[in-house]
């Protein structure tokens, strides 16, 4: 199997270790030069590259894939990590890492996520399942799915992807201006420019024809809307 890891960080390189000493193929990618290290893991191919963008993911092959972990320690690299991965790339299996529990309600398939890690949960699964070993892990004497680990929100929620236009108060200023005016519901989690994916942060910078990518639970998006609009 052909594994595909963003982020070189511990975590990372113990799913990579783990993966390689099973025989699977493995891709560690990071954009960060120091956490690039062959001699720790010969085994394994590695990629400096930001795993959001789309150029670096179509230099890496990821469409070749069987299988994409999103293993940051940022919750908006590994939810934009996963949705290239299943919508742009189509690989059957993603696997994401949850470090805020807040988040958790964000990793679903709408992501592209199909099970999310949340070391929260699992603790708590840990600890509320049978305690006396009766049977196996399982409860019926077989292995344990895992699936009392992953977390998927609840509730009805959609992608939107809206173009800043020429004109709207936000071109030219900054994320952080734009967050805190957000109808409620409504939440910014991607910038894509020039065929990259941008984690917004507050200082990300605004620019006209950038299309920014939200999340909603909002029962409307006119506001939206009109708070985007030209003028």
């Amino acid at each position: 199997m052909r594994i595909a890891i963003a982020g070189a960080g511990a975590v990372g390189r113990s799913i990579a270790a783990e993966m390689c000493a099973g025989g699977h193929e493995v891709l560690l990618i990071d954009r960060s030069a120091r956490a690039i290290d062959v001699d720790a893991l010969p085994g394994a191919e590695w990629l400096l590259a930001d795993a959001c963008e789309l150029a670096s993911l179509d230099s890496a092959r990821l469409d070749e894939f069987d299988a994409a972990v999103a293993a940051s320690g940022d919750d908006k690299v590994n939810l934009v990590f996963s949705l290239l991965a299943k919508t742009e790339f189509g690989v059957p299996r993603v696997i994401a890492r949850v470090n805020d529990p807040r988040d958790e309600w964000l990793f679903t398939g709408a992501w592209g996520v199909d099970a999310a890690v949340s070391t929260p949960r699992l603790m708590v699964s840990l600890l509320e399942g049978p305690a006396d070993g009766a049977g196996g892990p399982g409860a019926d004497g077989g292995d344990a799915d895992g699936a009392e680990a992953f977390s998927q929100a609840s509730g009805e929620t959609d992608l939107l992807e809206l173009t800043l236009e020429e004109g709207s108060a936000f071109v030219g200023g900054q994320a952080g201006a734009l967050m805190p005016r957000l109808p409620e519901g409504i939440v910014l989690v991607a910038v894509v420019r020039a065929g990259a994916v941008v984690p917004p942060s507050p200082e990300t910078e605004l620019r006209a024809g950038d299309e920014l990518v939200f999340l909603s639970s909002a029962p409307t998006v006119a506001a939206l809307d009109e708070l985007l609009a030209p003028g």
